[in-house]
């Protein structure tokens, strides 16, 4: 059973993840209207993720008896003024998203909610992977600089980009 202040941490970071999903639409949206259909591809594969990882705590909510409270969703930004502009943005909201997970596991920890500590640490993996995903694609944007053939590379390599959700369990099945 999720106490109040759990329960309204855990709304919270519904919203946050939703917004995340949101946020990847918009850059999806810009990279496809800029011609990088590789990178819009990435960023709805984001999206995907993002989407996944919101439908999560909205099940761990309903499945702790919980209430799920949904919020307004923030308008996420629009344009961009390159793709390293957005790919610096994705590893600053990244990294916000980071420092929200460790915030929701330090409160399950002070509220003594085992489960929900047990349940965020799948977020604490993911964000590791998230944070390092960006910095790789930083870094190579970063080598290719005002090449446009190198940032031709780079949309081919990021066209590849597939969404697999995870496998379920046999134990979340149950």
């Amino acid at each position: 059973m999720l106490s109040e202040k759990m329960q309204e941490a855990l709304n919270t970071q519904l919203n946050k993840e939703t917004y995340s999903a949101y946020l990847y639409m918009s850059m999806s949206a810009y990279s496809t209207y800029i011609g990088l259909k590789g990178f819009a591809n990435w960023f709805m594969v984001q999206y995907q993720e993002e989407m996944m990882h919101a439908m999560k705590i909205y099940d761990y909510i309903n499945d702790q008896g919980g209430q799920v409270k949904l919020m307004a969703i923030e308008r996420p930004l629009a344009e961009f003024k390159s793709p390293m502009d957005m790919f610096e943005k994705t590893l600053e909201h990244e990294k916000f998203i980071t420092r929200s997970i460790n915030e929701l596991v330090d409160l399950a920890i002070a509220e003594k909610d085992h489960a929900t500590n047990i349940f965020l640490q799948w977020y604490v993996t993911e964000q590791i992977e998230e944070e390092g995903n960006d910095n790789e694609i930083i870094s190579k944007l970063k080598l290719v600089g005002e090449d446009g053939n190198g940032l031709l590379m780079i949309d081919k390599e990021l066209a590849m980009r597939v969404f697999t959700p995870p496998a379920t369990s046999e134990a979340s099945q149950a």
